[in-house]
């Protein structure tokens, strides 16, 4: 059982990346979809084997305190500032934190995850940095993962913020476009835990080691750099040469 985000799945990457380990060890492997907020939640349960989430502070945290026994790099992408091509807030080319604080100066609609997902810990993280508080009215939390989140978002023609590989996977369902500059800040790294199974016996701790070794693995590294859409790669693994 891996507990995932919903960006991973909503990306397309996992339907590439599970069959080749369902072949080799002959097993089913399931998957729940949720923020990374509820993926860690759902590992200090016992209710999943493998979290697979993008939250670098608090995977941290869910490791120090013993919640996981083992912790790997994966890969990355970056996040994207989305809005309607019109961008009445006037923010294209902007830094995201400068962008932030235009949108949140002019009212224009926005909309929030707000799931205690990665996107939504690090949007909260940037509204931080802008020094911005959102809290007017056309500011929208839709509690659902990233791709009902662009969905409802580019119907209110709103601004979001979205990993990379989920925009590419609906970019041709959408109109929202990326308008903030690349920065730091808007770097995305994705890494695999594997649970305690001292923690929580049913914990299948030998197959969730070896999903670890095997995405960690030349082979699945290179099923993650050659995964593309319209010729662009979603996501940059960090374990190849």
């Amino acid at each position: 059982m891996i507990a995932t985000t919903t960006s991973t799945r909503d990306s397309g990457l996992l339907d590439q990346l599970l069959p080749p380990f369902e072949e080799k060890h002959q097993v089913r492997v399931d998957v729940i979809a949720v923020g990374t907020g509820k993926a860690l939640k759902l590992g200090k349960l016992g209710d999943a084997d493998v979290l697979f989430v993008h939250a670098r502070q608090v995977e941290d945290a869910f490791m120090a305190a013993g919640h996981g026994v083992r912790r790997e790099d994966v890969m990355t992408n970056t996040f994207e500032l989305l809005g309607p091509p019109s961008d009445p807030a006037e923010v294209r080319g902007l830094e995201v934190t400068a962008a932030l604080q235009k949108i949140a100066e002019v009212n224009v609609p926005f909309i929030s995850r707000g799931d205690d997902s990665g996107t939504h810990k690090r949007e909260l993280l940037l509204w931080n940095a802008s020094g911005e508080q959102p809290n007017w009215p056309s500011y929208q939390e839709s509690g659902q993962g990233m791709g009902a989140t662009l969905t409802i978002a580019d119907e209110l023609s709103a601004y979001v913020l979205t990993d990379r590989g989920t925009f590419l996977h609906f970019r041709e369902k959408i109109s929202l476009v990326p308008l903030a500059a690349q920065s730091e800040s808007l770097k995305n790294p994705y890494g695999i835990i594997v649970v305690n199974p001292n923690k929580h016996a049913a914990v299948r701790s030998e197959l969730a080691g070896a999903f670890a070794d095997y995405v960690i693995s030349p082979v699945a590294q290179q099923i993650i750099a050659d995964y593309r859409l319209a010729g662009e790669a979603l996501f940059r693994p960090m374990r190849l040469p």
